[in-house]
């Protein structure tokens, strides 16, 4: 249900749109604190109930009893595939191939490290890899890594804005690295829009899809993309550190290669031959042994999101994303905070962001009042906004616990002038 933005707005109003919500009853699946509204479902996502029992079954039927029969009895080797099957249906992947594995900063070296082979191979004058200032760190650090391991002739080109993108296409690109959703702002790429754009000017897209898959409808295939990476531990709820996934399209595919050519990437892993000789399909992008424990828990939240009607997550994620933007600017007024998450939804992802002056202390504050978010570097209070277990009085909710920690100076608090290892 749409709080309409002529309606006031009311704590009854939120409450009855809750009732009226589809998806409310996913919020059941979620093993959430009680007193705790949680808003950081972008850094990491909430336990599914089911991996509990998921895990304790991994841990003590098919590790305790079954020992090392289980890479065959209970399907083990598999499970990478299994789940880059599934994650590709999710995503939109088509016919292209997808496996989870491995960490995205470890994924996103193989795929651009693929792109760039195939550029070398088609346009060897193309050597630049264009992204933007204000993408997540790792993605620049990797590209950097990547960069100084290939040698002179290769370049990183940064634009400040997405209205320079145009300009940075030249003939020289031979790679544009982009995340959908930026972690900091919450702002949306057009993906498919913007791939074109990319292809036009001869190049391949890469994108980072850390901060959309599982909350805003993607559909790699359909928008073009080239090559894909993302993690499962946000909107996925796969659990702390829970293995990222990297995606291909079918027109790459079979001519992509892997830079890191590990045994579980072979052909024949079990042949234990001394030359290697990649595997035709996504297992090419394998390395060595998986995971098992993380794995097989993250593909309970990958299975919940699968059985979630995308355009009503998309719609219900617009709805407290806006909520939340509204109610900080009607109940919050003459508080230095300013939006930097753009108000038209079709380009906004699933998370709400404000600059204050004190946003380190005043997040702090806010934690111990019970509502999560966390904070990101300069001055960012950043609002993760999970449709699956927050509804609309909870927005309401988190919004008055900020009016009060802002209207009763709590951040002042000495307690929270001290910076943590993790913000």
């Amino acid at each position: 249900m749409t709080i309409a933005s002529t309606e006031p707005l009311t704590r009854a109003a939120c409450e009855q749109a809750d009732a009226q919500d589809p998806l409310a009853g996913y919020r059941s699946e979620f093993a959430l604190p009680e007193g705790v509204i949680y808003l950081d479902g972008n850094s990491l996502g909430a336990l599914p109930r089911a991996a509990v029992e998921r895990g304790g079954t991994v841990l003590a039927e098919e590790w305790g009893r079954d020992l090392i029969g289980s890479w065959n009895k209970n399907h083990w080797f598999e499970l990478p595939v299994r789940i880059g099957e599934k994650l590709n249906r999710l995503l939109g992947g088509g016919d292209g191939g997808c496996v989870a594995t491995d960490t995205t900063s470890v994924n996103l070296f193989k795929a651009l490290a693929a792109a760039l082979r195939i550029q070398a191979e088609d346009a060897p004058e193309r050597t630049v890899i264009v992204s933007e200032r204000e993408n997540f760190p790792t993605d620049l650090y990797i590209t950097e890594g990547l960069i100084e391991l290939l040698g002179a002739g290769h370049e990183l080109r940064l634009i400040d804005a997405p209205g320079e993108l145009d300009g940075a296409l030249g003939a020289d690109v031979a790679v544009v690295l982009l995340t959908q959703v930026n972690y900091r702002t919450g702002a949306l790429w057009d993906m498919v829009e913007t791939t074109r754009r990319i292809h036009d000017a001869g190049a391949l897209a890469v994108w980072d899809l850390c901060h959309s898959a599982g909350a805003v409808p993607i559909s790699l295939a359909g928008d073009g993309a080239d090559f894909a990476v993302g993690c499962t531990y946000k909107y996925l709820n796969g659990g702390p550190g829970s293995p990222a996934f990297i995606w291909a399209s079918s027109r790459h595919l079979g001519r992509a290669v892997s830079p890191l050519s590990g045994w579980w990437s072979h052909a024949k892993p079990f042949d234990m031959a001394p030359g290697y000789a990649p595997a035709a399909d996504a297992r090419k992008f394998l390395v060595g042994t998986q995971p098992i424990l993380s794995m097989a828990t993250m593909e309970v939240g990958v299975d919940l999101a699968l059985s979630v009607d995308q355009d009503a997550l998309r719609a219900k994620s617009l709805e407290l994303t806006g909520l939340f933007i509204r109610l900080v600017e009607e109940r919050l007024p003459g508080h230095p905070l300013t939006l930097i998450t753009p108000r038209e939804e079709r380009l906004r992802g699933s998370h709400v962001s404000f600059r204050h002056p004190e946003g380190y202390a005043v997040m702090k504050a806010l934690i111990d009042q019970g509502v999560i978010g966390d904070y990101r570097e300069p001055e960012v209070l950043r609002f993760g906004v999970t449709p699956l277990y927050l509804g609309y009085a909870d927005i309401w909710d988190a919004v008055e616990t900020l009016r009060r920690v802002l209207d009763d100076e709590l951040w002042r608090a000495p307690a929270y002038q001290t910076r943590e290892a993790v913000t």
